[in-house]
C-alpha cells in the first residue's frame, strides 16, 4: 500500500530552512511549495519547515487555509519584484536560490527594504484570505458583512463582499506568529517587524472600496448593486512603496522603565501608527556587496 504523504525535494527543504534572524518572513518560502501537494491531511503540515510551531498548529487546525497562504507567498514575491522593477533594489533577494540557507542582509538587518517586505507580506496574506472567503474556497468563512450605512438613491447593497475581518484575523494570527516567539531575534527587530506588519494591514483596510454592477433596460444603469471589495494587491503595494520612500529611521531607546522604538533624527515623539520604520540604513545598491546584501545593477 503506497503512502499518501508527499515528500518535498531536498532542494526545496533547504530553501525553506532560512535563518532565525529573518524568521518573521520565513513563511514566504512557501512559494516554493510544489503544486502537487493537495493539503488534505494534517500531517502534511510537518513537511513545511518554513513555519514556526504556532503556524504549524494553525495549519493543522485550519489546513484548508494553506493553499491560500501558499498563493499569498507567491503573490508577495511577484508583486514586490514588479513594484520595484525600476529601482536599484528590485526585491530580487526575496527569492533566494534553492541551495541558500538564509536571506541576504538587506532583509535581515532591519532595513527599509525589510520594512516593505514585512508590510506587504502582512497585507498580502490577509488580502488573499479575504478574497478566498468571497470565492467560496474556504469553509470557515463566507461573504463579508453588509455595510451598515444606507446607500444613496439608485444604489443597493448586494453581491458578495470580501471578508476583510476574517482575512485580518487569520492573516495576523499566521504572519505575526514568528515575531511573538520568546528568545527569537532581538527585541528591536521584532518590534520593527510587528509595527510594519500593522502598517501593511492599515493600508489594506483603506483599500476596501465600494464596487458596483449596473442593472437596467438597455444598459441604462437605473440601479446599481454594490458591495465592498479590496483593490488589487499591486495598488496596495504602490501605497506601501510611498511609505517605504518616506520611512522613518528609529532607534531602540529607554523611555521610563522600558525600551521603545523612537524616531532617530526627530525630537523624541511617539511613532505614528501609519509610518513605515527601519533600524539600519541601506547600501546604495549600485554596486555588488554581498556583506550588505546588494546584488548591484550590472546588466540591468
Amino acid at each position: 500500500m503506497k503512502s499518501s504523504s508527499h515528500i518535498l525535494p531536498l532542494g526545496v527543504l533547504t530553501a525553506l530552512l532560512l535563518s532565525q534572524v529573518c524568521s518573521g518572513v520565513k513563511w514566504l518560502a512557501l512559494s516554493h511549495t510544489p503544486a502537487t501537494i493537495p493539503f488534505n491531511q494534517t500531517q502534511q503540515c510537518k513537511l513545511l519547515p518554513a513555519m514556526v510551531s504556532s503556524q504549524i498548529q494553525l495549519c493543522r487546525s485550519s489546513i484548508e487555509l494553506m493553499p491560500t497562504i501558499v498563493q499569498a507567498a507567491r503573490e508577495v514575491k511577484k508583486t514586490c519584484q514588479k513594484t520595484f522593477a525600476d529601482m536599484r533594489w528590485n526585491c530580487s533577494s526575496i527569492d533566494i536560490p534553492a541551495d541558500a540557507t538564509k536571506y541576504r542582509p538587506d532583509l535581515e538587518r532591519g532595513t527599509r527594504e525589510a520594512a516593505f517586505v514585512f508590510a506587504l507580506s502582512a497585507a498580502a496574506i490577509s488580502h488573499s484570505i479575504a478574497q478566498a472567503c468571497t470565492s467560496g474556497d474556504l469553509r470557515g468563512c463566507s461573504c463579508g458583512p453588509i455595510p451598515a450605512e444606507i446607500p444613496e438613491p439608485g444604489y443597493r447593497w448586494g453581491g458578495c463582499a470580501d471578508n476583510l475581518n476574517y482575512g485580518l484575523y487569520m492573516g495576523t494570527k499566521f504572519s505575526d506568529a514568528p515575531m511573538k516567539i520568546k528568545r527569537s531575534g532581538s527585541s528591536a527587530n521584532k518590534l520593527m517587524q510587528l509595527h510594519n506588519s500593522e502598517v501593511g494591514r492599515q493600508v489594506l483596510k483603506q483599500a476596501l472600496v465600494m464596487k458596483c454592477k449596473c442593472h437596467g433596460v438597455s444598459g441604462s444603469c437605473s440601479i446599481r448593486t454594490c458591495w465592498k471589495g479590496l483593490q488589487d494587491l499591486r495598488e496596495i503595494a504602490m501605497d506601501l512603496k510611498s511609505k517605504y520612500l518616506s520611512a522613518t529611521k528609529v532607534v531602540y531607546r529607554a523611555m521610563g522603565t522600558r525600551k521603545h522604538l523612537v524616531p532617530k533624527d526627530i525630537d523624541i515623539r511617539p511613532l505614528r501608527e501609519n509610518e513605515m520604520i527601519y533600524l539600519h540604513s541601506s547600501p546604495d545598491f549600485c554596486t555588488k556587496n554581498e556583506k550588505l546584501g546588494s546584488v548591484g545593477t550590472q546588466d540591468r
